[in-house]
């Protein structure tokens, strides 16, 4: 049981089988299990309820780290943030074009709070060809996708409410709901038997029932940090089970068109349906596809949340600012080329990373993702935090593997970017296997992020 909450495959909050009803599952003495649920107290892995059984836990409850690394001397290579660098000539050329447009803007305060109608009609035409037909008055423009999932956050999470989250999932999702005081109920993706993961819609359905969660935030293509793609007849029923329970999901489509290998199936926002168009709240952004350092992303939602947002929205960045809308405008138009272009960088720092990794370190074992910007490596051994903590002396920047689930899991697990240049990541999987090295020299004492 350790061991699965260690890997994320079991989550806190979960009721274990009675000592009876276990030690007949597993042909065991009640007494082994008694024994081992005992220590599993004592250690905090295990708690019990009066009236209600053994529950798992987690040994302590402290929230994540901030997932922001300190300023890093120079020459430092940082793996800890999975991001492409700039297409420097088409965000220059949308520089000049903005310049060129933001005099006819000039005469209004500037202070749009949902934005500029233009982009917004740009957002809703994307939308629509992914599958999901959508009005301009149902995208408002925010300062990225993680802004965006703070405004919704704002709008229906109250403290003390639960979030539903995968597990594994973005570190930030999870400070967020610490940063709203909620409480995360984390649910583990699935791996089928040909080794493909994918989420597990009875589990989703579970805790939708036993925690009835304020809302719920899943990365349904190229997941972060695994890869995984959300299959088609799981997003039906995934939509069908929110929609049961009445509560909203938000869906962040960041890294949607970050696959390589193959596209992924409509978004999960076009299986709600016009009858149920709240089930499904779309986040996205162009941070993945063309530069981070844009900060403009976006939420798809009915009106009268929009509407609703908008209103308290004074009080957090009052308005997106213009001229980096006029850029992300210029750069909509042409979002296809350049979302082809970063898929070729994709595929190429993907399949070297994939050969230089388990020939530096072979006892690590990695899968193929068909997509997305990183792989999830299995270190074979609990070490991550400590490989983060002794990655500077190397020159490295890392984000162990706790930083992405609830709990203390994924110590075994670390994600490894491939969205740097080719020669760069040459050098960082060098230093990454001279900071392992070091640990097995001189082993360093683990601190379990959480």
């Amino acid at each position: 049981m350790q061991a699965l909450l260690a890997d994320g495959r079991l989550t806190p909050g979960v009721r274990v089988p009675s000592e009876r009803d276990l030690a007949a599952a597993l042909g065991v003495g009640r007494g082994t299990v008694a024994a081992a649920y005992e220590r599993m107290r004592a250690s905090g892995h295990l708690v019990r309820r009066r009236g209600s059984g053994t529950w798992t836990a987690t040994p302590t409850e402290a929230p994540p780290l901030p997932f922001t690394p300190a300023p890093s001397p120079a020459g430092t290579i940082d793996l800890a943030h999975a991001a492409p660098t700039a297409p420097a000539e088409a965000v220059t050329e949308a520089g000049h074009a903005a310049l060129a447009a933001l005099p006819a803007h000039l005469c209004s305060a500037g202070y749009d709070v949902v934005g500029l109608s233009a982009l917004r009609e740009a957002v809703a035409d994307r939308l629509a060809d992914e599958g999901l037909p959508t009005h301009p008055d149902e995208v408002l423009i925010t300062s990225g996708s993680q802004h965006a999932h703070s405004l919704v956050a704002r709008a229906l999470v109250r403290p003390g409410d639960r979030v539903v989250l995968d597990q594994p999932t973005y570190p930030n999702a999870i400070g967020l709901v610490h940063d709203s005081s909620a409480r995360p109920v984390p649910v583990s993706l699935e791996r089928s038997d040909d080794g493909t993961l994918d989420w597990d819609v009875r589990a989703l359905a579970a805790a939708l029932r036993e925690s009835t969660p304020a809302t719920a935030y899943l990365v349904a293509d190229q997941h972060n940090p695994t890869g995984a793609v959300m299959g088609a007849a799981t997003r039906e029923g995934v939509v069908d089970a929110f929609r049961r329970h009445g509560v909203p999901i938000v869906v962040d489509d960041s890294l949607r068109d970050t696959w390589i290998d193959a596209p992924p199936p409509p978004c999960l926002g076009s299986f709600a349906g016009p009858r149920s168009e709240s089930t499904v709240i779309t986040i996205g952004s162009l941070s993945k596809t063309v530069w981070a350092g844009l900060r403009i992303g976006w939420l798809r939602a009915p009106r009268a949340l929009v509407r609703r947002i908008a209103t308290t929205r004074a009080s957090d960045d009052v308005a997106p600012p213009v001229l980096g809308q006029l850029m992300a405008l210029a750069l909509l138009e042409r979002h296809d080329e350049l979302a082809a272009t970063n898929r070729a960088r994709l595929r190429a720092g993907r399949d070297h990373l994939l050969r230089a990794l388990p020939a530096a370190l072979p006892d690590w074992s990695v899968r193929r993702p068909g997509g997305g910007m990183a792989l999830w490596a299995d270190l074979g051994a609990p070490r991550s935090s400590a490989l983060a903590e002794a990655a500077p002396r190397h020159g490295l920047v890392l984000a162990s593997g706790p930083r992405f689930g609830v709990g203390g899991a994924f110590e075994s697990r670390l994600r490894v970017p491939y969205t740097l240049p080719l020669d760069v990541l040459d050098d960082a999987v060098v230093r990454l296997a001279a900071t392992w090295d070091d640990l097995d020299r001189a082993p360093s004492v683990l601190t379990t992020v959480v």
